[in-house]
């Protein structure tokens, strides 16, 4: 079995952008569901 080199990289290469994109997404979900809470949380009391 021959193993190119330069395809696994690129392919690497292809998955870190898909895990950093999905990394960015969920922070970016976060931070909105955070806000969301602090703008509409009603103080007791």
């Amino acid at each position: 079995m021959n193993i190119n080199m330069d395809v696994v990289m690129e392919a690497l290469s292809i998955m870190g952008k898909g895990m950093l994109g999905i990394f960015v997404v969920i922070v970016i979900i976060a931070l909105l569901v955070y806000a969301l809470t602090k703008i509409t949380s009603r103080k007791k009391g």
